[in-house]
């Protein structure tokens, strides 16, 4: 009987630095062994920019991930985010030879290859790199969604691709810094693609669902329709975003400004006629003042509004967002922010939820805090990976391939999510 195997999530975010362990049983359940965080330090938007601050935030959080979970950690799936990551679709084709006999227009594997290839030659920025391209579906003679198109009889066969790619030198830096700990990268995947594994089910990618992860340096989104992988990107404002327009407004270091944007804020304003003031004690570094409650919500509003609708505008261009049937979905640390759900309601037109992670067993704690849905998805993403991987697909020559990419070449790798 094969034997459970352990991976190890990592995920380097402008506000925590997160790893968490994860063991996947031979049914394929999956048991959450261990976290360990550190504050995050040398970080900006989700990436990094001081080496030697974010590595030793970095280690700490190894240590205590070990420390937890009594397994040395060697090798991690790591999470990359950064507002220079874009997406775009794709779709090739090719006519099928005509020919006699029994196999006369028979689709082979050869002309998958083909068509595969011919979806995922698109021409990038000089300086960008693939991260993932995703099989949306196949089409054969203009029949949607083939699931396997080889030993069909067709005439044109055709492949519709998501291309995921971002600036090379800016995911290097994040690489080079866990490879210098030093820790091996088994993947590097998205953060919006591996929270998606834990935070949508199966049902709600093929009804339509768009994922938001409102981090504290950036916002990620990743959208569905048909079960596929439609749209995905970043926008480089998060939760620190709105704490920083509050200290600006309110004239409040920082730290007060997050406490207030916690403890008493809301994303929607509340009725102008109630007046309603908080009081902040004195502290040796702080004089005390009033703070009103109205003009407080009105910040937090005015910067998750923006944020939103500039989503909503970048889905709008290309996809129709009414077909999203199974609606919004919301997590992040940012996500806490009372009646953000409301909000995004408005926005969108749709249903919207605050996501919650799914499958999986260990400590319950973990599983209600939505900063975790990334690291978590890793554990998910690294099992899917392992369970996806053929003979016809050598997993060495595919991991040095999509390195390779970021360490000196272009890099491209196939997978479905």
């Amino acid at each position: 009987m094969a034997k459970s195997k352990i991976y190890a999530g990592l995920e380097i975010g402008t506000s925590k630095i997160c790893v968490v362990v994860g063991e996947v049983d031979n049914d394929g359940s999956i048991k959450i062994l261990g976290i360990g965080q550190a504050p995050s330090r040398g970080v900006r938007k989700g990436e990094i920019v001081d080496f030697e601050t974010a590595q030793t935030c970095l280690h700490d959080a190894l240590v205590q991930a070990e420390e937890k979970t009594d397994v040395m950690i060697g090798n991690v799936y790591l999470a990359i985010t950064g507002a220079h990551i874009e997406s775009l679709c794709n779709r090739g084709s090719i006519r099928i030879p005509e020919g006699e006999g029994a196999g006369a227009n028979e689709v082979t594997d050869e002309d998958l290859d083909e068509v595969r290839e011919l979806a995922r030659d698109v021409s990038l920025p000089q300086e960008n790199v693939f991260l993932h391209s995703i099989i949306r579906d196949y089409y054969v003679d203009g029949q949607e969604k083939v699931q396997q198109p080889v030993g069909m009889f067709a005439k044109v066969v055709e492949a519709d691709y998501h291309i995921i790619h971002g600036i090379k030198t800016r995911m290097q830096n994040t690489i080079r810094c866990v490879r210098e700990i030093p820790l091996s990268v088994e993947e590097v995947v998205f953060s919006p693609i591996a929270a998606a594994q834990v935070m949508l089910s199966k049902e709600q990618k093929d009804r339509g669902a768009l994922l938001i992860d409102i981090g504290g340096g950036t916002t990620d989104y990743v959208m569905y329709s048909g079960g596929s992988v439609a749209q995905s990107g970043c926008i480089g404002v998060g939760g620190d975003h709105i704490t920083n327009d509050i200290s600006m407004v309110m004239k409040v270091p920082l730290t007060r400004a997050e406490r207030l944007k916690i403890e008493h804020g809301s994303v929607m304003m509340q009725d102008e006629g109630k007046d309603e003031f908080i009081v902040l004690e004195d502290d040796p570094h702080f004089s005390g003042l009033e703070i009103d409650k109205i003009m407080l919500n009105q910040i937090i509003n005015a910067r998750v509004s923006e944020t939103f609708e500039q989503l909503r505008d970048l889905i709008v261009k290309n996809d129709n967002i009414e077909a999203l049937g199974a609606g919004v979905f919301l997590t992040g640390g940012s996500s806490k922010l009372k009646e953000i759900d409301k909000l995004a309601e408005e926005i969108f037109s749709l249903p919207v939820s605050l996501a919650s992670i799914s499958n999986m067993s260990g400590a319950t704690a973990p599983f209600e805090n939505p900063q975790l849905a990334t690291p978590m998805g890793l554990i998910r993403y690294a099992q899917m990976i392992e369970s996806n991987r053929t003979e016809k697909i050598n997993p060495v020559k595919l991991f040095r391939k999509k390195l390779g990419g970021l360490f000196s070449g272009s890099s491209l790798i196939e997978n479905k999510n």
